[in-house]
Order: structure tokens, then C-alpha cells, then sequence
């Protein structure tokens, strides 16, 4: 009877298997190449990264194969921990004893087509390439784990997810932004919110939410302005403009907490943003008009100059300055009727301010 090869695994779970021989496959992230018989590749699967040593034969079988960064490989040896004072990805490396290469990387490898000097151009146009770099790996794999307990929050609170379409007939954040198609002959939309929808499954699921695509016709590479994102939105029937803030600061403190205490997505966090400090309760309550009187007390000016005055929409640039100097996260309320939606609540206390907020 034969028996069974080795065992494959992937290399998130390599520390499980030290002192024993598996097959790992993945992508060469890089390749080192140290004299004429040995050769350190890093290997990527989409799990970690771990450090392989290929030596004599097998550095020579590597070689002969002409392997190039991107390379996808198929590696099998034993996986060893780090004798004190070396170190590599997870503490361990793979003393590799066998190499099947499954699919070769062009001449150069991946810095034939991507580089460090590579301009933003290129990048987007070698998106692809770039989602294998390790900083946007891991942006990518803390967007899986922010999306996850997004999801978790909203069901611990009692909320029911919705999947609203994203092919519309209406507007919502004004015309001038929509994508417009032809739909079977009449004219229809990317969706700018789902927020109409949402509303509609109030009266028959109460609290609700949708993580889903919302799209702007707006040509723009600033981080505030994207032709295509994300959109979480949530609707609550019966509830004070008050508990809508508390809502949203519960929303803000409970993701990143659930995030932190996450011991994958808390690591990536400190990978990403080792200076990270969470926002302390309670988030500064300030309203429009106290923001505008803020600007002029600061000096804070459009670019002509003059002063922001009330009834005017108050632009990123000048809101950055004011956050900055603050220094703490602040919800702005109760903006001029205006400037707002025609379907935002009016104040009680004043008809033409609306129960509004940007944070």
C-alpha cells in the first residue's frame, strides 16, 4: 500500500507543523538568490508569508527552472523553527526539498511591469499586481474584517440586513452626480443611496441596514469623492435626532473596538497604523453656526480671503483646519435648510436649521 505524501497546508497554520515534512503552494513574493547554491524564497498564499531555503539540488533545480518573482510554486520540506537570533515571517522557514513549478512569471518577474518609481498611473493600471504588495494586502484583509463586524454590530443591535437594488429609476443626491443607462429602452440609474429603499422595509423590519455599492458621476481622485464605493447605511423608524448621534458614536466606538480586540484584524491594525488611539466618548457635539463663528475666530478662510458666513457649505478644507486644531472627533449638527436635502427633518427650536449631521 503506498503511502500517503505529505501534508498540505497553508502557511497561516505552518507553526501547527514544526519538525514535520508538507507541501506548501503559493506565489514567490521574492527570491534571493546567495552564491551559487542557495537561494531564499518568501512564499505568499493569501495566508502569510513564510521563508523557504532552497540549497545545492534544489537551489540548482530552481535555477534551471529560471523562477521569477510571481512564480507560482508548489514546495515540499520541512518546516524548521528559527534557531535564537534569526528572524523571518512566523519564527519558522521551510527547509525545502522539492520544487514543482505550476506557472512561471515573465522575464523580470513582477518589477518588469511594477516598481517603487512606478507613478500613480501605472499603479492603477497594474492594480492586479499591485493587490499582491503587502501593505495593500493588508488594507484589503482589514476591509474583510471592518466589513465583518460592521455586519456583527448591526445584528448584535437587533438591525435586519437588506439587499436593495442598485439599478434605479429615481435620484437621491441630485442629478448631476447620476450615472445614467438605457434600461430595456427607458432610462434608469446607478444608485447614489440606498436610502429610499431602506426606508420602505421600515414598517416591516423596523431597524434596518445594507452594506452595498453606491455610485457618483463625480471625475475626481480626492479621497472624499469616488465614482464607485461602499455605502453602509442604516435606517431607524421612531427615534429622537439625540439617539440618532448616539447611534452613530456607538456605531464608530463599538466597530473599532470589536475590531482592536480581534487578534487577526487588531494585528493588521497595528501593522497599518502602529500610532492608532481610539476616539474616547463623548464625540464634541458642535452646531453649523458655532462652526462658522470657530472659522472666524481662527482665521480659517476661503482662499480669496474672505470669511465663511452662515448659509454657505463649509468645504473639506476649511472642516480639516478646524478638526486638526480641535483635535477630537466632532459631530457637526443642525446645518441651514438650504444647503440640505429637501426630505431632512426641520429643528423645532428653528425652522430653517434641519436635524443634520456630518462627522
Amino acid at each position: 500500500m503506498d503511502q500517503a505524501g505529505p501534508t498540505a497546508i497553508k502557511i497561516r497554520t505552518a507553526e501547527e507543523f514544526r519538525g514535520k515534512t508538507v507541501t506548501v503552494q503559493g506565489w514567490a513574493h521574492r527570491i534571493r538568490q546567495q552564491g551559487k547554491m542557495l537561494m531564499f524564497i518568501i512564499l505568499r498564499d493569501g495566508t502569510g508569508f513564510l521563508q523557504c531555503v532552497l540549497a545545492k539540488a534544489i537551489c540548482q533545480k530552481a535555477q534551471d527552472l529560471a523562477l521569477q518573482t510571481e512564480a507560482t510554486v508548489k514546495l515540499t520540506g520541512l518546516i524548521k523553527e528559527l534557531p535564537p537570533g534569526k528572524s523571518a515571517p512566523g519564527g519558522h522557514e521551510l527547509s525545502v526539498t522539492d520544487i514543482e513549478l505550476i506557472g512561471n512569471a515573465p522575464p523580470g518577474g513582477i518589477d518588469n511591469a511594477l516598481n517603487e518609481e512606478s507613478g500613480v498611473d501605472v499603479q492603477l493600471d497594474q492594480r492586479h499586481l499591485m493587490l499582491r504588495g503587502e501593505n495593500l494586502g493588508r488594507i484589503m484583509q482589514f476591509r474583510s474584517f471592518l466589513t465583518k463586524h460592521l455586519r456583527q454590530h448591526f445584528y448584535d443591535r437587533g438591525y435586519v440586513e437588506v439587499t436593495p437594488p442598485t439599478l434605479v429609476t429615481g435620484q437621491v443626491e441630485g442629478g448631476s452626480t447620476l450615472f445614467k443607462l438605457n434600461f430595456f429602452g427607458e432610462e434608469a440609474y446607478l444608485t447614489q443611496s440606498s436610502q429610499l429603499y431602506l426606508e420602505s422595509c421600515l414598517p416591516s423590519l423596523g431597524d434596518v441596514f445594507c452594506i452595498a455599492q453606491s455610485y457618483r458621476a463625480e471625475q475626481s481622485r480626492t479621497r472624499r469623492h469616488l465614482a464607485e464605493y461602499t455605502h453602509v447605511e442604516a435606517e431607524r423608524p421612531f427615534i429622537t435626532f439625540d439617539e440618532l448621534l448616539d447611534s452613530i458614536e456607538d456605531l464608530i466606538c463599538d466597530l473599532i473596538e470589536r475590531v482592536a480586540s480581534d487578534p487577526v484584524a487588531g494585528k493588521v491594525l497595528k501593522e497599518l497604523n502602529p500610532n492608532f488611539k481610539p476616539p474616547k466618548k463623548p464625540f464634541k457635539r458642535m452646531e453649523y453656526s458655532q462652526a462658522i463663528k470657530y472659522l472666524k475666530e481662527n482665521n480659517i478662510t476661503k482662499e480669496s480671503g474672505d470669511f465663511y458666513e452662515f448659509g454657505e457649505d463649509i468645504p473639506e478644507m476649511p472642516e480639516r483646519k478646524m478638526t486638526d486644531q480641535i483635535n477630537e472627533p466632532i459631530m457637526l449638527t443642525k446645518f441651514p435648510a438650504g444647503i440640505k436635502a429637501f426630505y431632512m427633518s426641520r429643528c423645532k427650536e428653528d425652522n430653517n436649521l434641519t436635524e443634520s449631521v456630518s462627522a
